[in-house]
């Protein structure tokens, strides 16, 4: 009995130390302006796109979560099916929390249909109100691609005739771009993963805070 309760306070000293622990909070990325004293972070602006369901999708969509974001197009020669496997490795990971979401913004929208998009997301075998493939103005979703420090322009000399990085991009409640992935490389977006349950655990812990 004395033995059972030395191993239940070595637990509790544990859950003890876990709990007062300081976690290394992620950056946010960007640049960022000091205005009457406060700091002002880079942010992503207001937008409103549509899915694979003919939903409008704006920012107000992933209210209370994190996400994810990439840029793609659904007959992309090179990366985007690389990218595509790691972005639906992220999603199974996080398939049954509903604070994580996926946005993928195609930049090839006069070929992408809605109708394309939603066949896309069904070989995937994913669910639309996780994850969003989502088209729109062209010109808005290339300007927006700036704001996820990714790359999305019409290049008729690259393969399939646009330009892209496969750069997965995670986004935080606030609109705070936090980190990113090479997502061609497994082991980068394994680091991701770690970074996006880090960045929940941070979350939570402030929502806690503010609710006492």
């Amino acid at each position: 009995m004395r033995q059972l309760h030395i191993a239940l306070a070595a637990l509790l000293l544990l859950w003890a130390a876990a709990c007062t622990s300081d976690e290394e909070p992620l950056p946010i990325l960007g640049e960022k302006v000091i205005e009457n004293g406060d700091t002002i972070y880079h942010t992503i602006p207001d937008f409103s796109f549509i899915d694979q369901d003919s939903q409008i999708v704006t920012n107000e969509t992933f209210k209370d979560k994190i996400y994810v974001a990439d840029f793609f197009f659904v007959s992309c020669p090179t990366i985007c099916p690389k990218v595509s496997k790691q972005m639906l490795r992220i999603y199974k990971h996080f398939e049954n929390d509903d604070r994580v979401a996926l946005l993928a913004h195609t930049i090839d929208p006069k070929h992408d249909t809605i109708p394309r998009l939603k066949q896309y997301a069904q070989k995937l075998g994913v669910r639309s109100d996780k994850w969003h493939f989502v088209t729109g103005d062209k010109d808005a979703i290339y300007e927006i691609a700036d704001d996820y420090f990714s790359i999305a322009i019409e290049d008729p000399d690259a393969p399939g005739g646009f330009d892209h990085s496969g750069k997965i991009i995670l986004v935080d409640a606030n609109r705070h771009v936090r980190s990113f992935a090479d997502g061609t490389d497994p082991a980068s977006v394994d680091r991701l993963i770690q970074d996006m349950e880090k960045l929940l655990r941070m979350e939570y812990s402030d929502r806690q805070a503010t609710a006492k």
